[in-house]
């Protein structure tokens, strides 16, 4: 299970890290990721409207990949997972939360900073970790000193990451993909300028093919 999803994330490199506070911009969005060629979408659990976006995208784009994120509670898991996330994603490693995800068999990747986090999460059989926020914690340079030790280890930088320096991250090997806001702004979507959303979405692809091919 999480080595398809690795699979599935690696290939596609960029996740928008999606904040939609109206259910109803899901489809537009969804379609506008679709064209732009980043079938994938973390939708945080930061808005009332999350778990309803998650199934909108979950049923009316099958291929597209859809995980829930900022999972601050069990119970916020169990929604995700009823409304159709095909993974949770949370900000910092709370081991209630990791741990009830792993026993109903749902691929969790919470957040670390610290070895001692990145440990636990180990301890706890994953190999897979989100590093937030990225860029203030450390960045790239971080990730190669944790890495070395923990040579099994692979993560998912969010925080800070744009279209400057994701190059970068995507270039090192133990990085599985980035999380990115860059091409899903509030305001883009605020304003229904879905078209840009779809061209930098469209933008960002391209990076991951060009470092990526």
């Amino acid at each position: 299970m999480y080595e398809e999803l690795k699979e599935k994330l690696s290939k596609i490199g960029i996740i928008p890290v999606v904040v939609l506070e109206n259910a109803d911009d899901a489809h537009a969005l969804g379609e506008a990721l679709m064209k732009g060629g980043l079938p994938a979408a973390e939708v945080t659990f930061r808005t009332e409207a999350a778990e309803e976006v998650i199934r909108i995208l979950s049923s009316e784009f099958p291929e597209m990949l859809v995980g829930a994120g900022t999972v601050l509670t069990t119970e916020q898991a169990d929604r995700a997972m009823a409304a159709g996330a095909k993974f949770i994603v949370a900000p910092g490693f709370n081991p209630t939360v990791v741990k009830h995800c792993i026993e109903k068999g749902y691929p969790v990747t919470p957040g670390v900073q610290t070895p001692g986090e990145m440990e636990q999460a180990m301890e706890l059989g994953l190999d897979f970790v989100k590093f937030f926020p990225a860029e203030p914690s450390g960045g790239l340079s971080m990730i190669k000193a944790v890495a070395a030790p923990y040579t099994k280890l692979k993560f998912m930088p969010t925080g800070g990451i744009n279209k400057d320096n994701v190059k970068d991250y995507l270039a090192y090997n133990k990085i599985v993909a980035c999380g990115g806001t860059w091409m899903v702004k509030g305001d883009l979507i605020a304003s229904g300028d879905f078209r840009t959303i779809e061209d930098l979405t469209r933008e960002a692809a391209d990076i991951v093919r060009e470092v990526r091919s």
